[in-house]
């Protein structure tokens, strides 16, 4: 979710789930511990529970990096062994890890011990390229296991590294629901929850009422944010409050965007994250056409918010 999931748009969805983790973009161990750039770690507690994805291949540095976001307030350390694009790969990390488990092994031990009493998880992918997955990832989750991960996110989707695009590798391998079962019914004691292809919150208590402990939903979270996210408390975790409006939602926004007007930001760089609010509903495309088309004005404000709202009906839970 590079270039998606920054802080704006989690507290965009925030406001529609207070239940739901959410996860911060990758941000490489290198960027942190040798760049310096620690405004990658920023967050404002509101956004809590929220856990940040690490990308790396060196132990050392990742457990330097691991006890920044410690640090900077993170509820949890997710290494990222599942990003097929070309510029982690020439990193030597992200998917191409999973040819290296032993390396990842290495990786979550070192994380573990400078991480405290905070959760060191890990995020994958069934395999790469030819590997045979039935064999190949039981192996990475017994080692990562034994190093002290106690949580993973499975895709359920094998990278290609060769012959796919970052985008292909999102689609065109052939999920593989099935293989993440039997891993659960292989290491019952690790939390596994699955990722990939997920387009709807029906779709993902499917998978937890079905022994999974969790699903990660990304592209639909995004796309359609309303529909995936505005009932979790209640449908998932069993809440008792009520459920946000579309409307309410918009203007829960305008204080974190007023703040980020007042420090120099710019208007689309929130807007940009609520254009599916309205997906489905009458009115939704103007709502989407005010929205991008006033942000893009010099000197655009909440205004722009206010008149993209008349355009859409209000409505209490839908």
């Amino acid at each position: 979710m590079m270039d998606w999931t920054d802080r704006h748009c989690r507290a965009f969805h925030r406001v529609l789930s207070q239940e739901a983790l959410l996860y911060t973009e990758m941000v490489t161990a290198p960027a942190l511990v040798r760049g310096g750039a620690l405004h990658l770690l920023r967050f404002d507690p509101s956004e809590h529970p929220v856990a940040v994805q690490l990308g790396g291949s060196d132990p050392v540095e990742l457990a330097a990096a691991t006890r920044l976001c410690v640090e900077a307030g993170y509820a949890e350390v997710n290494l990222n062994v599942g990003c097929p694009s070309d510029r982690v790969q020439s990193g030597s990390f992200g998917a191409i890890l999973m040819e290296s488990p032993g390396l990842v092994a290495e990786c979550v031990l070192a994380m573990r011990a400078a991480a405290g009493d905070v959760p060191v998880t890990v995020k994958c992918r069934i395999g790469v390229d030819d590997q045979d997955v039935e064999n190949t990832l039981p192996e990475f989750l017994s080692r990562i296991v034994a190093a002290g991960c106690e949580r993973v996110t499975i895709h359920a989707r094998k990278a290609w590294l060769q012959g796919l695009s970052p985008k292909e590798n999102r689609d065109i391998p052939p999920l593989n629901y099935d293989l993440v079962r039997e891993m659960k019914m292989l290491f019952s004691h690790l939390d596994i929850s699955v990722n990939g292809g997920i387009g709807s919150l029906d779709e993902a208590l499917g998978f937890i009422n079905g022994g999974l402990d969790g699903a990660m939903i990304g592209r639909a979270a995004y796309h359609e944010p309303y529909a995936i996210l505005a009932e979790v408390d209640q449908r998932v975790f069993g809440k008792d409050r009520p459920v946000i409006s579309r409307h309410d939602a918009a203007l829960a926004m305008v204080p974190h965007i007023e703040a980020h007007l007042a420090e120099g930001g710019k208007l689309g760089q929130v807007t940009r994250h609520m254009l599916g609010l309205f997906t489905g509903q009458p009115g939704a495309r103007t709502w989407r056409r005010t929205l991008s088309e006033g942000a893009a004005q010099p000197g655009a404000g909440v205004e722009v918010l206010h008149a993209a709202l008349a355009h859409v009906m209000p409505q209490t839970t839908s």
